[in-house]
């Protein structure tokens, strides 16, 4: 396979690495069907990597190392119903990365970016429940010439709903690990999609998480399983 993936400083997490969403989504496109993705090592920004066949998936490498690996995969979850965009929105106002966050700038859920320039999905509890919510319109800048949103970009709003669907101490990050992602439909650049999060299970620092995403008529158009590690406070 003669391929490979560079990332731009706008799809970013962290300051200096990609976002973990949208570096899966890339390399989830050279999987058919649902996909796992695991990240081995912050995925560097501004750089060409090859896409090499690995047994039944394929790799990500950059200077000799595997920043990451795909892999055909299931996805099976029990999703919790779709909240209306109105719920997903008064949810967004408890979005407690308004407050604190460790990666402000990140694309998918950084307050610091603008319309147009990151996804802005901020989601926060919905009242009486352990499921997070946040109402997102895909960017025209995320489509492609039929004004479809890029699949890249489903599996970025698949990403960080699943951080902040549990509790963490206060300056704390968590980071992805996996990603597991089934997409099934379209989602149309301006429609008033809602991306949800909750939390599966825990062990110790590391995190099990279930994401949806719902588009504006309430189908889901995503679903995905992820696995996150806690970075503590030092």
């Amino acid at each position: 396979m003669a391929d490979s993936i560079l990332i731009e400083r706008r799809y970013r997490g962290p300051p200096d690495s990609g976002n973990g969403g949208y570096v899966s989504g890339r390399l989830a496109a050279h999987i058919e069907g649902p996909a796992l993705v695991r990240l081995q090592v912050p995925p560097p920004l501004g750089v060409e990597m090859e896409v090499r066949n690995a047994g039944a998936g394929v790799e990500l490498v950059h200077a000799g190392i595997v920043v990451a690996w795909a892999r055909p995969s299931a996805v099976s979850l029990q999703v919790p119903a779709a909240p209306s965009h109105a719920e997903a929105e008064a949810a967004a106002r408890a979005y407690r990365g308004f407050y604190s966050h460790p990666f402000p700038s990140c694309f998918v859920c950084g307050p610091d970016r603008g319309a147009g320039d990151g996804l802005r999905i901020f989601p926060g509890k919905i009242a009486g429940t352990h499921v997070v919510a946040s109402p997102w319109v895909p960017d025209a800048s995320l489509a492609d010439g039929a004004g479809i949103v890029r699949r890249e970009f489903l599996w970025s709003a698949l990403d960080c709903p699943g951080g902040f669907a549990f509790e963490l101490q206060e300056g704390n990050a968590v980071l992805l690990g996996e990603l597991a992602a089934s997409l099934s439909g379209n989602v149309e650049a301006g429609e008033r999609c809602v991306a949800i999060g909750w939390e599966i299970g825990r062990e110790g620092r590391r995190h099990y998480t279930g994401t949806a995403l719902f588009s504006e008529s309430g189908e889901c158009r995503g679903v995905a399983r992820a696995t996150w590690f806690e970075a503590r406070n030092t």
